[in-house]
């Protein structure tokens, strides 16, 4: 399959909300939006990041197909990457292929990344990615209701 990044365009948006506001995915994931359903708080959101030239956000393509977003964001100190792929494609290796794409676009090292600490999914991306667990934090996760355990990782420089 090939996989490729393009930048976020207003039509992948309706996309995007959909799969963010699936409640497995959103479980999965743990730390989300307060309330992933409102709409008028996503589109906030995007527009704020589509906004910021700091931010480097990329629309996920799998053989030319939207499957996702990925990106970096964050002060220049402690750059994180961040991605989402539709539950329907999960297990396809689409995410780490999609963090690798967006890594060799992004020179700038260390990168960090958090994941709840339950979601082994995310972690294996990371993981192949060359990220390492370099820590653990404790907080609460809007999509469960509850404190959750999430896992630190870095990618050295």
């Amino acid at each position: 399959m090939d996989v490729s990044l393009r930048p976020v365009r207003d039509g992948d948006l309706p996309l995007f909300f959909a799969w963010t506001a699936d409640p497995e995915s959103v479980r999965t994931s743990a730390f989300t939006a307060e309330d992933p359903t409102d709409r008028h708080a996503f589109d906030a959101h995007w527009s704020r990041v589509l906004a910021d030239a700091s931010v480097v956000m990329r629309t996920v393509l799998a053989d030319g197909a939207v499957v996702g977003n990925a990106g970096v964001y964050g002060p220049p100190d402690s750059r994180q990457v961040t991605y989402w792929i539709d539950r329907a494609h999960w297990g396809r290796g689409l995410a780490t292929a999609a963090l690798r794409v967006l890594l060799g676009s992004v020179p700038e090292r260390p990168l960090y990344a958090r994941a709840a600490a339950d979601n082994t999914g995310s972690r294996r991306v990371l993981e192949k990615c060359g990220f390492t667990v370099t820590g653990k934090d404790h907080g609460y996760a809007h999509a469960r209701g509850e404190e959750t355990d999430e896992l630190l990782f870095t990618l050295p420089g």
